[in-house]
């Protein structure tokens, strides 16, 4: 196979490091996520990567029970901080070379985010983690994604959810007969105010053309598939918005 793009951002939900857990990391999914990210980067892609931090902290719960909103949110990249850590060892451990680039100072085990070293890390071969978000409370993960996948100049922001195969028009847990958007512009995502991201990062993909696919992680293969170009999920960008049950309509 070969990669679609020349250089990817794949955004990890913290969630789905739980797997079967109610917290924390399991080894399993860690080394089924390595293992296809390899695969992935042998069909060409350079790769970057972001990841939550919801397996271990959740700012916005911490913050509405008490805690101070900035401090939550620090807090929490430090949980994305260790599941950097978590993943760099996991990927290394199968022979790939990692830097892990922290957008807060922590010396002792990540390199600051400074993007010309990034860039090069990347020409180079090497995967790229990005943790601590953008380093400013208030910003999601999310935002941190599309963020470094504008800097880095990827080709695709890709969205591995945990247990979520795509965006629907309704949440299909609590709505029989809920559809899966096949492809959906950004101006309807925001519209309708559709689960695919937190509307800042939706807004900087949008004024920067930046398509975004949204996947089931659990899913067979999915990042090699997402990577490859296959059809999988829900593509997120330009005019058209297809559902897959039911008529074509153009935001």
């Amino acid at each position: 196979m070969a990669s679609a793009y020349e250089r990817v951002v794949i955004k990890l939900s913290g969630e789905a490091l739980m797997g079967g857990g109610a917290y924390g990391i399991e080894n399993g999914v860690l080394a089924l996520i390595a293992g296809q990210i390899a695969r992935a980067g042998s069909y060409g892609a350079q790769i970057a990567i972001v990841v939550g931090g919801g397996n271990i902290w959740r700012g916005a719960a911490a913050s509405a029970a008490g805690m101070n909103r900035a401090t939550a949110d620090y807090a929490g990249m430090l949980a994305t901080l260790i599941n950097a850590l978590a993943l760099q060892s996991e990927l290394e451990k199968i022979g790939l070379t990692v830097r892990t680039q922290s957008a807060i100072n922590v010396a002792q085990v990540a390199e600051p985010y400074i993007y010309r070293r990034a860039i090069r890390h990347l020409e180079k071969g090497r995967v790229v983690i990005f943790a601590a978000g953008t380093g400013n409370p208030y910003m999601t993960t999310d935002t941190a994604a599309a963020l470094r996948a504008v800097e880095i100049g990827a080709g695709v922001l890709l969205m591995a959810k945990n247990r979520v195969d795509g965006v629907y028009d309704a949440d299909p847990g609590k709505v029989p007969g809920a559809r899966k958007f096949q492809r959906l512009s950004y101006s309807e995502a925001l519209t309708r105010r559709l689960a695919v991201m937190d509307s800042t990062a939706l807004t900087l993909c949008m004024e920067n053309d930046l398509p975004i696919i949204v996947f089931d992680l659990a899913g067979e293969r999915s990042i090699e598939r997402a990577v490859a170009g296959e059809e999988i999920g829900t593509y997120v960008g330009g005019r058209d918005t297809i559902l897959l049950e039911g008529s074509p309509s153009v935001a």
